[in-house]
């Protein structure tokens, strides 16, 4: 359940990761590569995200990349 701290609303990692359908892991390595750039922190050093945070993460969880497989058969072949 997320929080409220003066005014603001923030999620737990896990509350983040169910919300976004991503593993702790892939959260982590998108703060580590710079995906998300910041997260916040509560006074036992837990990471907290805030609701902008979350529409990154939501927005990077639901984007797709299209690989042409025509190219990788043509690479595949040769």
């Amino acid at each position: 359940m997320p929080i409220e701290i003066a005014g603001q609303t923030y999620y737990k990692t896990s509350e983040a990761c169910v919300k976004a359908r991503i593993s702790k892991a892939t959260l982590f390595r998108w703060l580590k590569s710079g995906v998300i750039s910041k997260s916040h922190r509560d006074r036992r050093g837990r990471r907290l995200f805030t609701e902008d945070d979350m529409k990154t993460i939501l927005a990077e969880s639901e984007r797709v990349d299209v690989e042409d497989s025509s190219d990788r058969l043509e690479n595949d072949n040769n």
